[in-house]
């Protein structure tokens, strides 16, 4: 890698602070639903993105195949499933507990890789996703405690985590030939339109919103989505994937510092033992695993936050 910026690691700061804030907008939206929310997030990020794309990018968008094509549309169902769970699960559950199971993913991703693809894990591998699974039942437990909704939360949000899973699979042969503009343009494009289906029909309405719930929708598509996960893009230049994937690891921290001060969210001590075990096992994880191999994707398929 070339020498990297000295403002690299400052780079890498603000990424990480701007997805711990997605948590956050979804709970500033108020009442407004989880697929309505995810829906203008990814509409909105898609709007912003066309006329880049087809100006700077269409010759790359009619170069690609049919079936990298739709491979990438399937890629945007998992994407708009996991938006749908993820903050659906934060009307349920805190912050902390949210995004530290959504977290998980990593370990999801290599079950995955497991039973499709057949790698094997290293001692440590299945060692560190021991240790991240039992933090995951602690914060459970400690949910289950203070009433099953928090629990309900905690559920979704470990389908979330396998969802977005599913999104970096299907996209681990398709980035490869796709440029990561066209790639993220229309997986976000079929994410937005699945979410658009899925609306339609439900109760809840698309238009009525007031000002300030279209400030959260338009920082959702803004912050998290570009500020944050263009700057891991473009840290790739310098940064190693398995640093960027330690340096992801203190979105939980950073997501339950800013739900501490705005929501005035207190940590349980299972919230608290559960998460550092979490974040501990899922450290050992991305250590052992990144010895094994590299990994073929950059950050842009972790679409949380």
């Amino acid at each position: 890698m070339e020498r990297p910026p000295t403002a690299i690691y400052a780079v890498l700061a603000v990424a990480v602070l701007s997805i711990s804030a997605s948590a956050i907008f979804v709970r500033l939206a108020g009442d407004v639903p989880a697929a309505v929310i995810a829906f203008y997030r990814l509409g909105l990020a898609v709007a912003i993105m066309t006329p880049w794309v087809l100006l700077k990018h269409r010759h790359h968008l009619s170069s690609i195949t049919r079936k990298d094509a739709l491979s990438s549309m399937l890629a945007g169902i998992f994407l708009a499933a996991h938006f749908i769970l993820w903050f659906e699960s934060l009307k349920y559950t805190s912050v902390a507990s949210s995004v530290v199971l959504v977290s998980l993913q990593p370990i999801f991703a290599f079950l995955g890789t497991y039973f499709f693809f057949r790698e094997r894990f290293s001692a440590g591998a299945v060692l560190s996703m021991m240790i991240a699974i039992t933090g995951s039942v602690v914060i459970g437990w400690g949910d289950f405690q203070t009433g099953g909704g928090a629990l309900y939360g905690d559920v979704l949000a470990l389908l979330g985590g396998m969802m977005v899973t599913g999104y970096f699979l299907i996209g681990q042969s398709v980035r490869k030939r796709l440029t990561l503009t066209s790639y993220t343009w229309l997986v976000y494009g079929m994410a937005a339109v699945a979410l658009l289906i899925y609306n339609l029909p439900s109760p809840a309405s698309l238009a009525g919103y007031d000002g300030n719930q279209w400030l959260v929708f338009l920082s959702l598509a803004l912050i998290p989505t570009f500020l944050g996960h263009s700057l891991l893009n473009w840290s790739l230049k310098w940064v190693s994937t398995s640093k960027i994937s330690m340096a992801v690891l203190l979105e939980p921290v950073g997501a339950s510092i800013l739900a501490y001060f705005l929501f005035g969210e207190n940590l349980s001590w299972t919230q608290l033992l559960g998460g550092a075990v979490v974040i501990f096992g899922l450290m050992i994880f991305l250590l052992s695993t990144s010895v094994k191999r590299k990994p073929t994707l950059t950050y842009s398929a972790r679409k949380r936050g």
